[in-house]
């Protein structure tokens, strides 16, 4: 018998499934720290609006600048971490799917 047309035993198939839902959860953790990046810009930038009546912004634009500048850098760098963790997440499923069809005992422990 070719050992490469066996069906892998139980437990080898279990522990690539946990390998594959850790690395999901990971995808999550990353999106998670995405969707946080993405908020504090956001936030920052609502409290200078809500103060701007405290400054004039000719005045401070020196510090103003390289801040929006940080700002951007920092939503570039949500957006990259949101949607690389959402292609992983869609491949991460589509294996998950892939080995639930391939092994009914999956389907029933996963259901």
């Amino acid at each position: 018998m070719n050992p490469e047309s066996e069906t892998p035993p139980e437990m080898i198939i279990l522990q690539e499934m946990q390998l594959l839902l850790a690395e999901k959860r990971t995808a999550l953790s990353t999106l998670r720290t995405g969707a946080a990046i993405f908020a504090f810009p956001l936030s920052v930038l609502s409290v200078l609006i809500a103060t701007s009546r405290s400054y004039e912004i000719h005045e401070v634009t020196h510090w103003l600048l390289p801040l929006l500048f940080l700002n951007l850098g920092l939503i570039a760098l949500a957006v990259y971490l949101v949607l690389n963790a959402l292609r992983r997440l869609r491949h991460y499923n589509r294996r998950i799917q892939q080995y639930k069809r391939q092994h009914p005992r999956l389907n029933q422990l996963l259901a």
